[in-house]
């Protein structure tokens, strides 16, 4: 069998000069793309060019996250074997992207890829016009450390990514607050820092005077206790999966992670300046985690974080969205059944969701506003246009951020 031949386009890439001209005037490459990659490429109006050269192959198409549009998109074949599509236009941010060839998912040799799907995937960022917080700027930088560490709870090696602030080495006598921030399904600890930017989110906040200054820890949201099988814990598993899987995760926080930062940073190591948030699956670990020990957390964020009232008893189906009657009397064993006492205990409870991402933002707001009714305080946010993906995050860690720690 004759392989398939496929080369990252660094030349001609639109089939002949005069449209290759047209579109390097009306379109710019992706900055995600790597280092002399000319495909894909975005015009002003969000569409996206994608090419291919596969000479060999029968068909390709382009697929990927919502935010790219309803896909896959075909695309056509040019007499010199490069494949090429354009998109309608893509919703501003971060897309998880691939093509398929032949019916094969394949990475794009053109773009820098990025854990999520549970593998190394292709990823396009798509500018949003008169918006950079999340871009680098000419501000005081903090770093992001790789820390390696032995869990007892996993019997096993495992690496979490620490951001310290602008400073921090210099102000040998100053202690942080720490965020605990996670990731959701399929992506790993890299996620807040190369999808999210979340270090710069914060270098610039910190910068604006709007976020105080904070290490940030983030750490992969898989865990199986030692001596234990793995469970699978993703849509339609049963519920008991999501108990055992989020169980062994936050021994690994409150047992490892937790006394480990304190023991390694200049941390306040006192719930009053302890946050955990998370996104999707790191949402509903981190309301899992800290509603089971709110003596550790004062500052709670669940990013599109799926509300799942009853996790314990297993009377609702894995990754099930809210329910449309939340009943905060019951719901996370009892959590907010004395919202006075609660609101003492937690200086911020925070959920927040996409406007577009339907599953999920009518579950959230739907608890958000059982808790308010009940006396719970708690803030919702909504991200305007997009849908379960990191735009929408970015812009929840961007509102959360600076209400931490006042």
């Amino acid at each position: 069998m004759k392989p398939l031949l496929i080369t990252v386009i660094i030349g001609v890439t639109f089939g002949s000069p005069i449209l290759q001209a047209q579109a390097e005037k009306d379109s710019s490459t992706a900055t995600s793309n790597v280092r002399g990659a000319q495909s894909p490429r975005i015009y002003a109006d969000g569409r996206i060019i994608f090419t291919l050269k596969a000479p060999d192959a029968k068909s390709v198409q382009v697929a990927g996250g919502d935010g790219l549009g309803k896909g896959p998109f075909p695309m056509t074949k040019s007499a010199d074997g490069v494949w090429s599509v354009t998109t309608p236009p893509a919703v501003p941010g971060f897309h998880y992207y691939w093509f398929v060839l032949d019916g094969v998912s394949v990475n794009d040799p053109g773009s820098e890829t990025y854990f999520g799907y549970n593998k190394e995937t292709s990823g396009i960022e798509v500018p949003e016009d008169g918006v950079n917080f999340y871009h680098v700027k000419d501000v005081p930088h903090g770093e992001v450390r790789t820390k390696w560490y032995f869990s007892r709870t996993t019997g096993d090696w495992r690496r979490a990514f620490v951001y310290t602030p602008p400073g921090y080495d210099k102000a040998s006598t100053t202690r942080y607050p720490v965020l605990i921030l996670q990731h959701g399904m399929g992506e790993n600890e890299t996620g807040w820092t190369k999808q999210g930017r979340a270090n710069f989110i914060l270098d610039n906040l910190i910068a604006e005077g709007r976020a105080k200054p904070m290490i940030v820890v983030t750490d992969c949201g898989y865990a199986t206790k030692a001596g234990m099988s793995a469970v699978a814990a993703g849509p339609g598993a049963p519920a008991r999966n999501f108990q055992q899987a989020f169980s062994a995760f936050g021994d690994v926080v409150i047992n490892d992670l937790i006394p480990l930062i304190d023991a390694s940073y200049s941390t306040i190591p006192d719930k009053q300046h302890r946050a955990m948030a998370g996104l999707s699956m790191g949402g509903m670990q981190t309301l899992f985690i800290t509603l089971h020990h709110l003596d550790k957390f004062a500052y709670i964020g669940s990013f599109s974080g799926p509300i799942v009232a009853r996790i314990n008893a297993g009377k609702q189906p894995a990754g099930a969205a809210q329910p449309p009657q939340f009943d905060t009397k019951t719901a996370y064993e009892g959590a907010f059944a004395d919202p006075s006492a609660f609101n003492k205990q937690v200086k911020l409870l925070w959920l927040g969701a996409g406007t577009e991402e339907k599953q999920f933002h009518d579950g959230i707001k739907g608890a958000a506003d059982a808790l308010k009714a009940s006396g719970v305080d708690v803030v919702f946010f909504e991200s305007p246009g997009t849908a379960h993906e990191w735009q929408t995050w970015r812009r929840d860690l961007h509102d959360f951020a600076p209400r931490l720690f006042r």
